[in-house]
């Protein structure tokens, strides 16, 4: 079974496979409120359109996964929420069996990640927030990967800039709550291959070098100061 849950491995099998009590049309098919539970395990009631999952519904796998949310011919459609053997859960919009769309996923460590998904990968706009540390990545994310325009805020302080195959990467600055911040550049490096550095197909390690510049102060708002002095005359 994949990750989200093969439920259409027996759908197509025939109209009585498994055990059903519910609905039928007049082709003898699931059609209405049904309860199946099928061969190998799973159990799913809800509603089928002409043999097919379609409407809303409650799908439980036999490894304890679930799914509850609406289905379109078959396949998981509209919203729902999957929650995963592991306690993981995913509550959001669903393409064909796919996360696409917004959603939210909430992982077994407490991270959690809100924002745009495709083909089952966070792709889009997302903030994404470390349980540990309570720390958030707000940016763009490119096939599950941070790429392109992004913050990284920690407790006190915040980089912003640009990301590369999951990296800060180039132009970007330090921002710091006690009203400085540094500019400078990422350049990613590559410092490893792994263990056998003769193996030509041994992925290499990367990792970002920060180049700083120097500490400014951060400028006033020229509104806010324009204002003070229209005040003070």
């Amino acid at each position: 079974m994949s990750d989200d849950g093969s439920e259409n491995e027996f759908e197509d099998q025939g109209p009585n496979l498994g055990t059903y009590e519910g609905d039928r049309n007049e082709k003898d098919e699931r059609h209405g409120f049904g309860k199946a539970v099928l061969p190998n395990g799973d159990a799913y009631e809800g509603e089928y359109q002409n043999g097919k999952r379609h409407g809303k519904g409650s799908y439980r796998f036999k490894n304890n996964a679930r799914y509850v949310g609406e289905y379109v011919q078959g396949k998981k459609h509209g919203n729902g929420t999957m929650i995963y053997p592991d306690g993981s859960k995913y509550e959001g919009n669903w393409v064909e069996d796919q996360k696409y769309g917004h959603g939210t996923y909430t992982y077994v460590n407490g991270d959690t990640y809100e924002g745009e998904w495709q083909d089952n990968m966070r792709h889009g706009q997302g903030c994404y927030t470390y349980n540990d540390t309570k720390s958030k990545y707000v940016g763009t994310w490119v096939n599950g990967q941070r790429e392109g325009a992004g913050q990284l805020m920690h407790s006190n302080h915040k980089f912003a800039g640009n990301f590369k195959t999951d990296m800060p990467s180039g132009e970007g600055r330090y921002v710091f709550d006690i009203g400085c911040e540094q500019h400078g550049h990422y350049i990613i490096k590559e410092v490893s291959q792994g263990e056998d550095e003769d193996d030509e197909e041994a992925v290499p390690i990367l990792e970002a070098e920060w180049r700083s510049g120097e500490v400014i102060p951060i400028e006033a708002d020229r509104d806010e100061v324009t204002a003070k002095e229209q005040v003070q005359e």
